[in-house]
């Protein structure tokens, strides 16, 4: 099946590294124009470079702190300014910050829920009255398995992370008459950045390598997926080819989630 992207415009959050690029270069190589936001200008500049090396269309790269709401309406203005419009949006920054309940103060789980599912509400927000006046819109929120089936020791990540599953349940109901789709994809153990700081923070001797083939025993597959995996399941869900599908969450973690 050949995914095509023509004439459509992308912005991701968290898009210069890790699963945000790997979404950026398919999407950009299926011929959509793509915005990228991060917070580190340097790390931007990398990833435009990537991404235009892909691309059929047009690259942005904004600067862009998504856990404050006037940097979000900043950074959809300037997409929209690049671009024309925003017919995808996908909701992927942040990364796993857990601990035990009783250490997490008011100002941890503020910053957690800004980030993961407050930038999630308000680019949204900005989005979805272009999507519907077009008739034609896709939003992905990015979440992890532990939203469906959190362990203890998992808060606050997977407390802001099942309040983004319940966010794309609403959005999708909301935006079906429309044609606006929405659909959130659930993160397992896939090989990225988060994956390197986890091997550097263990303070281990072992190679990158083999510690990525010791956590993917834990999988039914067998293995750790890879970025590109992740991507190309989005990119169909994004895409003509996933017009029936909204509403929904897939777990894309090679059977690892306890819960479907």
């Amino acid at each position: 099946m050949e995914i095509k992207l023509d004439g459509r415009s992308a912005l991701i959050t968290g898009g210069s590294k890790g699963l945000g690029l790997a979404m950026a270069l398919k999407f950009a190589g299926a011929g959509a124009d793509v915005a990228v936001l991060a917070r580190n200008p340097d790390g931007l500049a990398e990833a435009r470079k990537a991404i235009q090396a892909k691309a059929k269309g047009k690259v942005a790269a904004i600067a862009c702190d998504v856990a404050k709401a006037a940097d979000c309406k900043r950074a959809f203005e300037e997409a929209v300014a690049a671009f024309g419009k925003v017919d995808i949006l996908v909701n992927n920054a942040g990364q796993s910050q857990t601990g035990k309940f009783e250490t997490l103060t008011d100002e941890v789980w503020q910053a957690d829920l800004d980030l993961k599912l407050f930038a999630a509400i308000r680019l949204a927000r900005l989005a979805l009255p272009g999507m519907r006046e077009r008739r034609w819109g896709r939003i992905i929120n990015v979440l992890n398995i532990g939203a469906k089936a959190p362990a203890g020791g998992s808060a606050p990540t997977s407390v802001s992370r099942a309040a983004g599953l319940a966010l794309t349940k609403v959005l999708a109901n909301e935006g079906a008459p429309h044609n606006v789709l929405v659909n959130a994809l659930h993160v397992g153990l896939i090989v990225s950045d988060q994956v390197v700081r986890q091997h550097r923070a263990a303070g281990t001797n072992t190679p990158l390598e083999d510690f990525i083939k010791e956590k993917g025993k834990a999988v039914p597959l067998g293995r750790m997926g890879e970025a590109e995996e992740f991507a190309n399941m989005a990119c169909f869900l994004v895409s003509d080819a996933g017009s029936y599908v909204t509403g929904t969450s897939i777990n894309v973690d090679g059977g690892r989630s306890p819960v479907v």
